[in-house]
């Protein structure tokens, strides 16, 4: 994924999809705002990587294209974090 949607659009997509993925994680009380940002964001760019070795065009797709790359990305992210620290879902 590339940085297209600007600082303040990273912070939103990569918060909301953050947030989303702790609660499909089940990590939800754990994290603050912050965090959520950081993992939506981190997941982003996790995301854009496995779409792509997947061959699947990634940039100028759209928010809601964005948003779901994000959250694949998030999502796979706690999951390695769950299992490296034992955290069950």
């Amino acid at each position: 994924m590339t940085p297209t949607l600007g600082f303040l659009g990273w912070i939103i997509i990569g918060g909301l999809a953050g947030w989303v993925a702790s609660r499909i994680q089940n990590r939800n009380a754990q994290m603050g705002i912050g965090l959520n940002i950081l993992v939506g964001i981190v997941g982003g760019l996790i995301g854009g990587w496995l779409l792509t070795l997947a061959g699947i065009q990634v940039s100028d797709r759209g928010s809601i294209f964005s948003f779901l790359t994000c959250l694949l990305g998030a999502v796979v992210l706690l999951w390695i974090v769950n299992k490296v620290s034992g955290h069950k879902k």
